[in-house]
C-alpha cells in the first residue's frame, strides 16, 4: 500500500504547527538532554501527532521514536516481523531554536523486513523565502518526488564537488579533511540537519534553496542515531546510491540492532559509488 495518503495529511497537520511554534521560538524553552542534543516542547507535539496519524490506519503500527524515552530493549520491535516505523520529529533541534535558520525537518520511515522501504521530509522552511520543501521515496519503486513531483537524482558532479563530513564544534581537522581537498572536494564540516544532508546526497535542491545548498556527493558519520539515519538511507536505495560502514561492510539490519533503546549505527556512509570507493581508501 503507498503511503502517499499518510505522507500527505502528515504535511497538512504538521506544518501549521511547527509554523506556530517557530513564530515565538525564541520564547520556547529548550531542555539539553543527556546525549548533549537538544529537546523542545515542539519535538514532542510533532512526534505525538505523527504516531496518532499512524495508528489511525494502523493501530498496532511498531514505532522507534526518538523521544520515546525508552530506557530498556524494545520487545515489540524485536517481535515486529520487520514491519517498524521511525520517527525523528525534528531533525537539527539546534537549528530550530535559532530564528535565522533554516535547516531542521521532521522525518518519518518505514522498514519492511528491517530494510528502509519507504521516507517523508519535511523541511518547513527550507525553500525560497522559507517555504516548505517535502521530499518523499519509495526505495522499492527507485522513486524520489520533491513537493509532489518525481525527481532524478544527480547524474553527475556540479562544477563544485561538496562531501558532508562534519566533526564536533571545535575539534581540530582529521586526516580525512586533507586527503579531501587534495582529491578537489570542498567539505561541509558544521553539524545541522543529519537527514537534510542525506537528502542533499540523494536529490539535488540546490534550484530551490535561497541561498542555494549544492548537492552532495558524500555522506559520512560516526555514531549516527537510527531516527538520523534510516531516512537517508532510504532514499539512496531509491537513488540508486551506494551506503555502507566506514569499512565498508553492510549496515546491521538484525531485529536485535533495532531492538535496543537507542539503535547507533557506529558509523554510516552514503553517496556516488565511485566517491564511496574512494572514501574507503582515503584515511578517515
Amino acid at each position: 500500500m503507498s503511503a502517499a495518503p499518510l505522507w500527505d495529511e502528515l504535511t497538512e497537520r504538521l506544518l501549521p504547527v511547527l509554523t506556530e511554534y517557530r513564530s515565538h521560538i525564541a520564547d520556547l524553552p529548550v531542555e539539553v538532554k543527556a546525549d548533549k542534543t537538544l529537546l523542545t516542547e515542539a519535538d514532542v507535539a510533532v512526534q505525538r501527532i505523527i504516531i496518532d496519524a499512524i495508528r489511525a490506519t494502523e493501530p498496532d503500527a511498531v514505532i522507534i521514536a526518538e523521544e520515546d524515552e525508552r530506557q530498556g530493549p524494545r520487545e515489540d520491535v524485536v517481535g515486529a516481523g520487520g514491519r517498524v516505523w521511525v520517527i525523528d520529529p525534528i531533525d537539527g533541534t539546534a537549528e530550530f531554536v535559532e530564528e535565522e535558520r533554516v535547516e531542521f525537518c521532521s522525518v518519518v520511515c518505514l522498514l519492511e523486513n528491517w530494510q528502509p522501504v519507504s521516507a517523508f521530509v519535511l523541511a518547513p522552511e527550507l525553500g525560497p523565502s522559507r517555504t516548505p520543501l517535502v521530499v518523499t521515496a519509495d526505495a522499492p519503486g527507485h522513486r524520489l518526488t520533491l513537493n509532489g513531483d518525481t525527481v532524478t537524482p544527480p547524474t553527475r558532479p556540479g562544477q563544485d564537488r561538496w562531501l558532508s563530513a562534519t566533526r564536533s564544534a571545535g575539534a581540530p581537522p582529521r586526516d580525512f579533511d586533507a586527503a579531501a581537498g587534495e582529491a578537489g572536494f570542498l567539505l561541509k564540516t558544521r553539524t545541522t540537519s543529519q537527514t537534510l544532508d542525506m537528502v542533499r546526497t540523494a536529490v539535488d535542491l540546490s534550484h530551490c534553496t535561497d541561498p542555494s545548498l549544492p548537492a552532495f556527493e558524500l555522506f559520512w558519520r560516526r555514531r549516527q542515531k537510527v531516527w538520523d539515519g534510516v531516512a537517508g538511507l532510504c532514499l539512496g536505495t531509491a537513488a540508486g546510491l551506494r551506503h555502507c560502514d566506514e569499512d565498508g561492510k553492510p549496515l546491521p539490519t538484525a531485529p536485535s540492532f533495532f531492538g535496543q533503546a537507542e539503535p547507533v549505527f557506529a558509523s554510516t556512509v552514503l553517496g556516488r559509488p565511485e566517491v564511496v570507493s574512494w572514501f574507503l581508501d582515503s584515511p578517515h
